[in-house]
C-alpha cells in the first residue's frame, strides 16, 4: 500500500523531522536526504538573509540542473522570499533586465558562467553567491536558521519567454503567503495522486515553470526526485529503469526524441515502473501521442493545458482517445471561455480566443507592466494568446496561437492543422509551418521538416493536398537536421520568421 500524504507531514522541513534519512534528491551518484537538504538549506538561508533576501526581495538562480537549485528554493521558502529561477543560457543584457525588473536581492550563479553574470550585475547592488567559489564555504560557515519552515515551498516568480516582447514577470499575489502555497500544493497532490513512494524523474531544466513545479511537488509529498542534468532520451530511459521511476513531466519534443530511439534499445530497458507521464507546454501532434502510448503501455499519459499565469484543463488517456487533439476539461473551480475580438462568447465548436477564469482569488499580474496585465485580463478571466474551441461536452481544443496565425490573401490559416497532417507521414520526425513575407499575398506558407528517411518535398506536398484545402499546402519547403525550440519545447517560430524577413536565409 502506497504511503498517502498526511496533512501534518509536508514539505522538506516536515519530512526532515519525521524521516531525515529518507532520500529526497538523486543526481548521478549523489544522494541528498531530506535531513541533509533541510540542514543545508537552513545554513544557506542565513547566507541569503545576510545579503538582503526576504519577503518581497527575491532570490534568483542562474544555474544548470543540480541539487543547488533545490537548496536555494528551500532556503528561499524558509525566508518567505520569492524564488526566481532564470534561464542560464541568457546573455548579460537579458539577465540584467530580469534581475533589475524583479528587484532581486541576491543571485546564485555558477563559476564558469561568471563573465555573463558579472556583466549583468554591473551597476546594481544585487548580492551574489557562486557555486564552485563561495557557495560551499558559505554553507559550512553559516549558522542554521532556527525558525525557518519550508511549508508549501517558495513563492515562485517566473519570467515569460518573451516571444513577442521583453520577458514579463508573472506575480501570483495569492501565493505570497505560505498558507496559500500549502493549499496550492495540496491541490496538486490531490489532482495528480502524489504519494511519498513516487519517484519523479525530471526531463527538463529547473528554470522551466512546470519542471521545477513538479519537482517541488515531489519534495512536498516526500517522494524521490531524480535530477537529470539535461534531457537525452537514452539517459532518461536509463534513469527511469535504474531508479524505478514512477512519473515524469514532459513536453512533446521529448516524445519525439524518445520515439527516435530504436524500439530494440527501448525494449532492453525495464521502464514498467513508469505509471504517469503528464505533458504540456506545447501542442502535441496526434500521431506522436498515439505512438508514445503504444511505446509506454504501462503508463497513463495525461495532458494539461496552462501557463505560468495559471493552470486550466487536463485530459486522461481514455478521454483523449475519444477526442484526439483535445486538451481536456477545466480543473476544479476553473472556467474556460471562448470569446471573439469584442469579448462576446462564440458558439460551441467555433474558434476564438481562449480565456481562463481561475479558481478562487488567484488573479496574477505582470510585474511593472500594468498595460500588459490589463490586456491579459477581460473581467475575471485571462488569456495567454491561444485560439481554440469548446465542444458540446466542454472539452477544449487549441487550434493555434494568435501570433502564429498566417494571413494569406485575407484568409486566416492555422499552421498547427497543417503540422498535424505532416506528422501523419511516416518520414516526418518533426516539422514547423509558418508564414513568410509575400509581395502579392501578404504571407505564404513555408514548412521546415526533419525527416526519418529521404523523401521528396513534392511527396509531402501531395500528402497535405490529399487531406487539406489546396491553399493550405505550403509553397516553400526546407529539410533541416533539427528545429530550434525554446525551453518550453515550442518551436521558435518568431526566430524563423525574423530570419526570413531579414534575408538571413
Amino acid at each position: 500500500m502506497s504511503e498517502r500524504l498526511s496533512a501534518p507531514v509536508r514539505g522538506v522541513t516536515g519530512h526532515a523531522r519525521t524521516d531525515p534519512g529518507r532520500a529526497a534528491i538523486v543526481i548521478g551518484d549523489v544522494v541528498r536526504t531530506y535531513g541533509q537538504l533541510d540542514e543545508r538549506a537552513r545554513r544557506l538561508a542565513s547566507v541569503l538573509a545576510a545579503l538582503g533576501a526576504g519577503p518581497g526581495r527575491p532570490v534568483a538562480t542562474v544555474l544548470p540542473n543540480g541539487v543547488e537549485i533545490f537548496e536555494v528554493a528551500t532556503a528561499a521558502a524558509m525566508l518567505n522570499a520569492p524564488f526566481l529561477p532564470v534561464n542560464r543560457h541568457l546573455r548579460s543584457q537579458e539577465l540584467a533586465y530580469i534581475l533589475a525588473d524583479a528587484d532581486v536581492a541576491v543571485v546564485v550563479g555558477q563559476d564558469g558562467y561568471d563573465e555573463e553574470l558579472t556583466r549583468a550585475l554591473e551597476g546594481h547592488d544585487t548580492g551574489s553567491v557562486r557555486v564552485g567559489v563561495d557557495y560551499e564555504e558559505g554553507i559550512e560557515a553559516a549558522p542554521p536558521l532556527s525558525d525557518g519552515d519550508s511549508a508549501g515551498g517558495p513563492e515562485l516568480m517566473f519570467y515569460t519567454s518573451g516571444t513577442t516582447a521583453r520577458p514579463k514577470g508573472v506575480v501570483h499575489g495569492a501565493l505570497a503567503a505560505a498558507e496559500g502555497r500549502v493549499r496550492a500544493m495540496e491541490g496538486q497532490v490531490a489532482l495528480w495522486g502524489w504519494t511519498a513512494d513516487d519517484v519523479y524523474v525530471m526531463s527538463g531544466p529547473a528554470y522551466h515553470a512546470s519542471h521545477l513545479g513538479w519537482a517541488l511537488c515531489s519534495l512536498y509529498a516526500g517522494a524521490l526526485t531524480v535530477i537529470t542534468e539535461q534531457f537525452e532520451a537514452r539517459s532518461w530511459l536509463s534513469e527511469v529503469s535504474r531508479l524505478r521511476g514512477t512519473r515524469s513531466f514532459m513536453v512533446p519534443a521529448h516524445f519525439i526524441r524518445i520515439l527516435e530511439v530504436p524500439e530494440v534499445e527501448r525494449a532492453a530497458l525495464d521502464v514498467s515502473s513508469l505509471s504517469l507521464i503528464v505533458h504540456a507546454a506545447a501542442p502535441c501532434p496526434v500521431q506522436v501521442k498515439f505512438r508514445m502510448m503504444e511505446a509506454f503501455p504501462d503508463a497513463e499519459i495525461h495532458e494539461l493545458y496552462g501557463a505560468s499565469e495559471g493552470g486550466a484543463t487536463k485530459i486522461s488517456p481514455d478521454e483523449w482517445r475519444e477526442r484526439p487533439g483535445s486538451v481536456g476539461r477545466p480543473w476544479p473551480g476553473v472556467e474556460i471561455r471562448i470569446l471573439d475580438d469584442d469579448g462576446h462568447p462564440v458558439p460551441v465548436g467555433e474558434p476564438g480566443s481562449v480565456y481562463i477564469r481561475p479558481a478562487g482569488p488567484q488573479r496574477f499580474s505582470y510585474r511593472n507592466d500594468e498595460d500588459a496585465t490589463n490586456r491579459a485580463w477581460r473581467d475575471d478571466a485571462f488569456t495567454v494568446g491561444d485560439i481554440g474551441y469548446l465542444d458540446s461536452d466542454g472539452y477544449l481544443t487549441i487550434t493555434d496561437r494568435v501570433s502564429d496565425m498566417v494571413l494569406w490573401g485575407g484568409v486566416n490559416i492555422a499552421p498547427r492543422e497543417i503540422e498535424e497532417v505532416l506528422f501523419e507521414h511516416p518520414a516526418v520526425v518533426d516539422c514547423a509551418v509558418f508564414g513568410i513575407p509575400d509581395e502579392r499575398d501578404g504571407e505564404r506558407l513555408k514548412a521546415m521538416v526533419q525527416l526519418r528517411y529521404e523523401v521528396g518535398t513534392a511527396e509531402l506536398a501531395d500528402h497535405v493536398a490529399g487531406r487539406l484545402a489546396k491553399y493550405k499546402v505550403p509553397r516553400e519547403w526546407e529539410v533541416v537536421g533539427e528545429l530550434p525550440r525554446d525551453h518550453n519545447g515550442k518551436v521558435r517560430k518568431r526566430q524563423l520568421r525574423q530570419a526570413h524577413q531579414s534575408g538571413d536565409r
